[in-house]
């Protein structure tokens, strides 16, 4: 089969790759029709490796680089492995990306994506820029009807959005500010609004993304370099701040600023990561009780399934967050390069694995 394979740092190559076998016990193989590319999937071609073995194999799936990326994926069931029921030949699924084991202490406790042997497709083991993967069933969700393969690729940062406002403790009347509104942090809005969050506030440089988010449902947009932010959000609720920030800029200069939008008491929830060292002042936090909260991924079966749910019934609206289609040989320049050359115009690449032409022939077939 093709596949899109990370060798090393601005080293990823499409090539010929062996299929993965007749799925095990308990395990389904995909026929991949869509396969988003992600941030995490960026670093590693910039900066990996940040998640994939190379030394050594992970303990959990025995997998390790050369590695096949791609963790948010959607596809047809080809094969049926012996004991996985509740699958057919022909299913449409999406698989959650966390594979936990199940017996270690966070795991015991249903925080599975606190595995102390966590795994994750496309980093830790061979994930969707390929034309077939095999997952277990306990992390495959059928597609609702009406929803297509296209928009159900966004169920892996939609979950995300959904655990970070559980995080945040989200609830009917607060008003909360997102910082940064790149694909999870536009469905962090979309999620916050559903939790009930009487405005949401958002923050961010681009000018198209502002526009989005302003159709998307925010109160209000602040561009921080025309603004000042913490005294316009703080004007709009009387002084106080707000009473949840959702983190998700990615950069040193948004973490810092996510503190000081808080209303005392408030909750601040960091669910991006940087390698940039990071000065906030403490004194407020300390003083005023300011929750600092981190936010890692998600719980399949909680989270993951709350968005594949809400992305089937329209009250997740992520078809304008895909901002490109292409296939799957054009990966890194069509890719990976474009979103380094374009920010501002790209939020979602989608790609084919089967090619675009395989894909459209199948279109007709496929709710819209």
């Amino acid at each position: 089969m093709k596949a899109a394979v990370w060798y090393g740092r601005r080293d990823i190559r499409v090539e010929e790759f062996p299929d993965p076998p007749s799925p095990g016990e308990d395990e389904i193989k995909i026929q991949v029709d869509w396969c988003g590319l992600c941030g995490t999937d960026l670093e590693e071609y910039l900066y990996g490796p940040l998640y994939i073995p190379v030394d050594e194999p992970n303990p959990l799936t025995g997998v390790q680089a050369p590695m096949i990326l791609g963790h948010e994926f959607v596809g047809t069931v080809v094969e049926v492995g012996p004991g996985a029921s509740g699958f057919e030949v022909g299913d449409i699924v999406t698989p959650d990306t966390l594979i936990h084991c199940g017996k270690c202490y966070w795991c015991k406790r249903h925080l599975v994506h606190q595995c102390e042997n966590l795994a994750i497709l496309g980093l830790m083991t061979h994930g969707g820029f390929a034309e077939y993967v095999n997952a277990p069933t306990y992390m495959c969700f059928h597609l609702p009807p009406g929803v297509s393969s296209e928009v159900a690729v966004l169920g892996e940062p939609a979950s995300v959005a959904i655990r970070a406002n559980r995080q945040g403790r989200t609830s009917f009347g607060d008003t909360v500010a997102v910082v940064g509104a790149g694909t999870i942090g536009l469905l962090c809005l979309q999620t916050a609004l559903l939790a009930g969050a009487s405005e949401v506030y958002v923050v961010e440089v681009e000018a198209s993304r502002r526009e989005l988010a302003s159709e998307m449902g925010a109160a209000r947009v602040f561009d921080p370099a025309e603004v000042d932010v913490v005294q316009s959000i703080k004007e709009l609720t009387g002084g106080r701040g707000v009473d949840v920030v959702l983190e998700s800029g990615g950069n040193a200069e948004t973490i810092a600023l996510a503190p000081q939008l808080a209303c005392k008491r408030g909750r601040v929830v960091v669910l991006s990561l940087t390698n940039e060292p990071v000065s906030i002042n403490f004194f407020p936090l300390v003083c005023d009780e300011i929750e600092l909260i981190g936010s890692f991924s998600h719980v399949y079966d909680e989270d993951f399934a709350s968005a594949v749910k809400l992305l089937g019934d329209g009250r997740i609206n992520a078809a304008p967050l895909i901002t490109g289609r292409i296939a799957l040989d054009d990966i890194v320049e069509k890719g990976l390069e474009e979103l380094l050359r374009d920010r501002a115009g790209n939020l979602k690449i989608l790609v084919a694995p089967g090619g675009l032409e395989i894909w459209c022939s199948r279109l007709e077939q496929q709710p819209r």
